[in-house]
């Protein structure tokens, strides 16, 4: 668990980065900082691994004061993905991967293994790409060698800050889908930085919504786009735009509705409105959907805002 209390920040120039930020990230959750630029989840972000330390305020890693760790091993077992990936040219991928595991001196064929078993694990076959250098990579290539990397010598926590915001929409959308998989399986706490509300709520288990240097909101993706707490993170979210009221459950089945049956849930109509959808998928993770007397399917709170995502970034899109 990773917790900030009462933490600030202030530069030397009388700039505040954060005020009194109270903030709690529980072991194994993918954690999503997002906010207008210059909000503070940046500097959030680079305290965790001490890049900044606070004006004020106390951070702890496990219960412990990260100030109290030994600065270098603290940042030994926190990865570490910038969108600029910075692996170094001059090395291979395996030696690029392998930078940590040999500063800690694991074992040449511990390491020489821990390549192979990483990169196979971000979708890069060892015998194909462990010799290559980074300019023989595509871009989305080399950010699954940054991951690698920052999983090298098997971290608990690692950071994100916008690594994929460089690449192409189709890169980065797959990037986004292995991220989460992979984090499913792994189960490291990642925290990450992004400025795409529609990423967030794809890939985060809790989003927490910045302005100024504070903290305006937690929660998961559902709660943030049904419940959100004021008129900025409305906005911010684009929730103005959703239809709720308009929208009904015969219209959303084709993005939404997975074929299979479960008598065991509890049942929607297909007249129903998003917003009566959305009130039953705030009780419940998963519904089955009736038609004409017929259970045809269900839907899961996961499809119901990734739909919602998708609704907002076209909307973006047209209103551009």
């Amino acid at each position: 668990m990773i917790k900030f209390s009462d933490v600030s920040k202030q530069y030397a120039d009388g700039t505040k980065a954060l005020t009194s930020l109270d903030l709690q990230i529980e072991d194994g959750e993918f954690f999503v900082l997002i906010g207008p630029s210059g909000c503070g989840k940046t500097t959030t972000l680079k305290m965790m691994n001490r890049l900044i330390d606070p004006s004020s305020g106390v951070i702890s890693m496990d219960e412990k004061e990260i100030a109290s760790y030994d600065i270098h091993e603290l940042r030994w077992d926190i990865g570490y993905v910038l969108q600029q990936i910075a692996l170094f040219p001059h090395m291979t991928i395996e030696e690029n991967i392998a930078i940590v595991p040999e500063l800690k001196k694991w074992d040449k064929k511990k390491v020489q293994s821990r390549v192979d078993e990483l990169l196979e694990m971000v979708g890069l076959d060892p015998l194909v790409y462990k010799n290559r250098k980074p300019d023989e990579l595509s871009g989305g290539q080399q950010q699954r060698v940054g991951v690698a990397r920052a999983l090298a010598a098997d971290p608990q926590v690692i950071l994100m800050d916008e690594p994929f915001s460089a690449l192409d929409p189709i890169s980065r959308e797959k990037l986004q889908d292995d991220v989460v998989e992979l984090q499913q399986r792994i189960k490291k706490t990642i925290v990450f930085v992004t400025h795409d509300m529609q990423e967030a709520l794809k890939i985060g288990d809790r989003i927490c919504i910045m302005k100024e240097g504070r903290v305006v909101q937690v929660g998961t993706p559902h709660d943030i786009l049904h419940n959100p707490v004021n008129e900025f993170v409305k906005e911010f979210v684009g929730i103005n735009t959703l239809p709720t009221d308009e929208v009904n459950l015969e219209q959303l089945m084709d993005h939404t509705l997975e074929q299979k049956v479960d008598k065991s849930l509890s049942i929607i109509s297909t007249p129903s409105s998003l917003k009566k959808v959305l009130a039953a998928l705030a009780q419940e993770d998963e519904l089955s959907v009736e038609k004409d007397g017929e259970i045809i399917g269900i839907l899961s709170r996961q499809k119901i805002v990734q739909y919602m995502a998708d609704n907002m970034q076209e909307r973006g899109e047209n209103h551009e």
